[in-house]
């Protein structure tokens, strides 16, 4: 039955290799503007760019601007400041040029940032920290924060009232932003090709939105899977959770390398706000698809948080998770409420993965957060929703303040020390309960 399942995994995923190996033109695009005396978006006309290796572009009477490219890649694309009009130029004078990851079939938007006048100079504070930065590297601290809460609830649940580890959780961040971007680039047609001549959602794709909750529909249904054929079958069969956590680590390196034979190694864009004109909130930078999965976050931990606390499936899962042979021993269907827990888990994570997706979509995303999913749980307290939401919040704020006095590539470093130096003050976690051993 588990060998299967697992046949039924890969064919499934078959189904979309097809699809995801069309290839076509690409371009570098973009849009050029800044503000009026009025406060008002005006188009830049003809300011050069260039795109190293490849040639120019010049932005148009609306500000927009196309550099075709020949094939996928990464390329460079410059703005030369001598073309911009006067009494306009960079907001940041360092990013005249940027890097770009253009995916096959894919126009790809960069973004420069233009100022009526001279740039600003940023308030410093003492040892040359900007107010600007800190404040902006929390609210993207914050941010990064309510994502992995989205994973870590689901994982911190699906222990609590199974005790299992659960390595293979990360993929279902992942498959939830594959879902999502077929959803969001071809319908239903992504996984069966031979519904491409019907209308959307069936033969094309769909607005974000939309394909986010067909995205939240089949994280629970992987997660629902996975617990009904295999890990119900262990349970029942006294597998051990030693060895069912080894079978979670064979399960995650099989759906990474499923996904990354039908995805492609190249990162990918959703068709649908892959960029945008960021708002100014006072010193904060923040584009509107960033602030709106912010709020639909909080918003999403706020609905798990009623339903523990107020629903009678929520009240049976904090039993089962507190006493399980009590719980079943006082009529609650422990199965039933550990199906429930998966399906929320998975549907969690695949939100948090389409969030995540927003800035860009990778085959192997889910296993580049699991040390900070797992960070997250322990630090909050394993088994305990609330403590993993505090635990993302504090991982997420650690690795983004860090950078104020370190180099990015040393941020995550950072959180895992922060987290060995908690525990060894509370061993449980923030939020978790202390135990007796022995």
């Amino acid at each position: 039955m588990i060998v299967g399942a697992i046949v039924v995994i890969f064919a499934f995923f078959s189904l979309t290799a097809e699809v995801f190996a069309q290839d076509a033109g690409q371009s570098i695009i973009g849009q050029l503007r800044a503000d009026d005396a009025d406060g008002n978006k005006q188009p830049v006309v003809g300011v050069t760019l260039t795109v190293d290796g490849v040639g120019d572009g010049v932005s148009d009477e609306e500000g927009k601007w196309e550099i075709p490219v020949d094939s996928a890649g990464t390329y460079t694309i410059s703005i030369d400041p001598s073309t911009l009009p006067e009494g306009i130029s960079l907001k940041d004078a360092d990013r005249a040029s940027l890097d770009v990851l253009v995916e096959a079939n894919k126009d790809k938007r960069a973004l420069f940032s233009l100022v009526s006048g001279d740039a600003p100079v940023e308030e410093k504070t003492s040892g040359g920290v900007s107010t600007r930065r800190v404040a902006q590297l929390t609210v993207e601290g914050l941010k990064q924060g309510l994502y992995l809460a989205m994973a870590a609830i689901g994982l911190s649940l699906i222990f609590g009232t199974t005790g299992l580890v659960n390595f293979a959780h990360a993929e279902l961040v992942t498959w939830g932003q594959l879902c999502t971007f077929l959803f969001n680039a071809y319908g239903f047609a992504g996984f069966i090709g031979w519904l491409a001549p019907l209308p959307p959602p069936f033969g094309d794709g769909v607005n974000l939105i939309v394909a986010a909750i067909f995205g939240m529909v089949g994280g629970a249904l992987m997660g629902y899977f996975l617990d009904r054929f295999m890990f119900r079958r262990f349970r029942k069969r006294g597998l051990s959770l030693i060895a069912q956590m080894v079978i979670t680590i064979g399960l995650s390196i099989f759906m990474r390398y499923i996904f990354v034979y039908n995805f492609g190694g190249s990162p990918r864009s959703f068709k649908d706000y892959s960029a945008q004109t960021a708002w100014t909130i006072w010193k904060v930078d923040i584009t509107p698809k960033d602030f709106a999965a912010m709020v639909i976050s909080l918003a999403a931990l706020l609905a798990v948080g009623f339903l523990l606390n107020f629903t009678r499936i929520g009240k049976a899962m904090r039993a089962v998770a507190d006493n399980r042979d009590l719980a079943e021993s006082s009529g609650i269907d422990v199965n039933r409420v550990i199906s429930v827990v998966w399906l929320a888990g998975g549907a969690l994570a695949a939100l948090g993965g389409v969030f995540f997706g927003l800035d860009q979509i990778k085959w192997d995303f889910g296993f580049r957060i699991l040390l900070l999913i797992f960070a997250a749980v322990t630090l909050g307290g394993l088994g305990t929703a609330y403590g993993a939401l505090i635990g993302a919040l504090v991982t997420g704020l650690v690795i983004n303040l860090a950078t104020l006095w370190i180099d990015v590539e040393l941020k995550n470093m950072i959180a895992m020390l922060v987290m060995v130096l908690i525990l060894m003050f509370r061993p449980q976690g923030i939020l978790g309960q202390p135990e007796r051993i022995g």
